[in-house]
């Protein structure tokens, strides 16, 4: 009778286990490629083999997630995209493996949220396993630089590439880490190292604390071996984020000075399109990214419906002056527009504005995942004006890895619903968040439900007031 009442009690133990299990080796794949790109059979490659075990495992009772755990306030965008993309493939006849990736990390986004739904406690492991990308990646990347080990990418101070046997003791070395080129290693590193920060947060144990700081001081020594400006200024402007998140909140308390923020931010990414569009014109004026962003937008201006997912930079190729091989538009969003047209654009836009909302608004709650991922996104967003590094399907998994941590902390509405009081031992205590897509679950001795175990736990780790 025994054995027979502890083998249930494993099976849950293990289904439970799979979805967050999935998670890491998804993450870390994105950061290292140790996964082989080969299909294991048709088109099931061994990541999607990964994330469809985790998606049924969490669809798997008891304790399985429900429809309403999955819903996000992205999901509009996120299936006009995904309809922008069918389009663009098939109206054009193009190969449906760049859709694939596309639906590959959708998915994925859909399987963070139902993780972070369902288990709230797994706010720890989003760090951890952020720290372990990071040490992946930033360690490969030392490695080459002290090693004097070739990565084809070489420069002179910050400011002209060179040939690396061009000679000379002022050639330095651009790290690529794991990845085929320093741009891509950064935009890496952006995306995990303020999550990687989040480790440190949630451990209380000093020497353990000051180990995972060390690895994400190595982190960001790894970034400057990239030598990327853009990347630069990403990691800066995340750091500030981090720094000003708690500083800014209670500032911003007064809607009339949110809306102001919400104006003057949307002014400034009017003029950066305004600036993209006209040094477009003028050509040359930005050198390659100004080739390429006029290209961009002659073909976006042929192709009404998009020259299709990963065509970009063949098209942009053709169409600039020269001989230059352009890989994509070095810019995100004018990438989306050149491949899926107006309506990718439309549903990038909105991802973007949503995603970068949904973060300051749980930042501003003091949400300690909503500040780390709204440090995370602006960085990447930032860089996202002078490159494209998402048009890689490992950078593209990672920046939805991102988003769907930080979808996940917010409801799927926008209007606030009053918290509800929460009984935890004899005490009555107020949510300051409320969170309606956290079920109730039967307690079992204290009347400690879920709802209250989510916001009580991640208290302690969430900073100054």
């Amino acid at each position: 009778m025994g054995s027979d009442r502890k083998a249930p009690a494993v099976v849950v133990k293990v289904v439970r286990f799979v979805p967050l299990a999935a998670l890491a080796v998804l993450l870390l794949d994105s950061a290292t490629d140790f996964f082989p790109d080969d299909p294991i059979a048709g088109i099931l490659t061994p990541a999607r083999l990964t994330l469809l075990l985790g998606l049924v495992a969490l669809l798997v009772p008891p304790g399985r997630a429900r429809l309403r755990d999955f819903r996000t306030r992205l999901d509009l965008p996120v299936a006009l995209l995904v309809g922008a993309a069918v389009a663009a493939t098939y109206r054009g006849g193009h190969p449906t493996a760049p859709l694939r990736g596309l639906l590959t990390v959708v998915a994925t986004y859909y399987l963070v949220v139902g993780v972070r739904r369902t288990r709230p406690e797994s706010w720890r492991a989003v760090g951890l396993l952020a720290l372990a990308g990071v040490t992946a990646a930033s360690t490969s990347a030392f490695s080459q630089v002290t090693n004097g080990t070739s990565t084809g990418f070489c420069r002179t101070g910050l400011l002209t590439d060179v040939a690396c046997d061009a000679g000379g003791g002022d050639v330095l070395i651009r790290a690529t880490g794991t990845f085929a080129n320093p741009n891509l290693l950064g935009a890496c590193l952006v995306l995990l190292l303020p999550f990687a920060l989040l480790a440190a947060v949630a451990v209380d144990e000093s020497t353990a604390r000051t180990a995972i700081v060390v690895m994400v001081l190595i982190g960001y020594g790894a970034l400057v071996t990239t030598f990327s400006r853009a990347e630069y200024v990403a990691a800066a402007a995340g750091l500030l984020v981090l720094g000003g998140a708690y500083w800014l909140a209670p500032r911003l308390a007064d809607r009339a000075r949110r809306r102001v923020l919400a104006v003057v931010g949307g002014l400034g990414l009017l003029a950066a399109a305004g600036v993209i569009w006209g040094v477009s014109r003028a050509g040359d004026s930005l050198g390659v990214r100004g080739q390429a962003w006029w290209a961009a937008l002659q073909v976006a201006r042929q192709n009404p419906l998009g020259v299709g997912l990963g065509r970009s930079g063949d098209a942009i190729s053709a169409a600039a002056p020269g001989e230059r091989v352009f890989v994509h538009a070095h810019n995100l969003w004018l990438n989306w527009l050149v491949e899926t047209g107006p309506l990718g654009l439309l549903a990038v836009v909105a991802v973007t504005v949503v995603a970068w909302a949904s973060a300051g608004r749980a930042a501003r709650d003091k949400s300690v995942l909503g500040t780390f991922g709204l440090a995370s996104l602006t960085g990447f967003f930032l860089a996202g004006m002078l490159d494209d590094p998402a048009n890689l399907d490992r950078i593209s998994m990672l920046f939805w890895l991102v988003l769907g941590v930080v979808m996940a902390e917010a409801p799927t509405g926008w209007r606030r619903r009053p918290a509800a009081p929460v009984v935890l031992d004899d005490d009555t205590i107020v949510l300051n968040v409320p969170r309606p897509h956290l079920r109730q679950q039967p307690s079992h001795g204290r009347h400690r439900p879920v709802a209250a175990a989510a916001r009580t736990e991640p208290a302690r780790a969430r900073g100054p007031r």
